[in-house]
């Protein structure tokens, strides 16, 4: 997989960097075959848009793109750049879980829709 890290407003750490590459893993499990052509950008930072003293000023941003089409992304904000992380790899695992599922219904519908058409004639 091909993993682009941005970082805004932040310098990250080894710590950061290491318990990220754990959160992309489980990413990438999840993924499975289509992981090895699929890209994954991450942005981490502060947040600009609102006061710097808010209790939640740091951002994670992950987005997949996948040769089959598939594009998630997800965005979280939290009081913790680690925290941020977390929340976003659970979103990111959410919405992959359901492209796939939604994936494997179609391939199912219209496996169905043909083997009626066979009967049919």
């Amino acid at each position: 997989m091909d993993v682009r890290i941005k970082t805004t407003d932040y310098e990250i750490t080894a710590e950061v960097s290491s318990y990220l590459d754990q959160r992309i893993a489980h990413v990438e499990k999840l993924l499975g075959e289509e992981a090895e052509g699929a890209r994954l950008e991450v942005e981490l930072g502060r947040d600009a848009g609102r006061p710097r003293h808010d209790e939640n000023m740091w951002y994670a941003e992950m987005m997949v793109t996948a040769p089959g089409g598939m594009q998630v992304r997800a965005t979280n904000r939290a009081a913790s750049i680690n925290a941020a992380i977390d929340d976003v790899k659970e979103e990111m695992e959410r919405q992959v879980r359901r492209e796939k599922q939604v994936h494997i219904r179609f391939l199912r519908k219209s496996g169905a829709l043909a083997k009626r058409l066979m009967r049919w004639e």
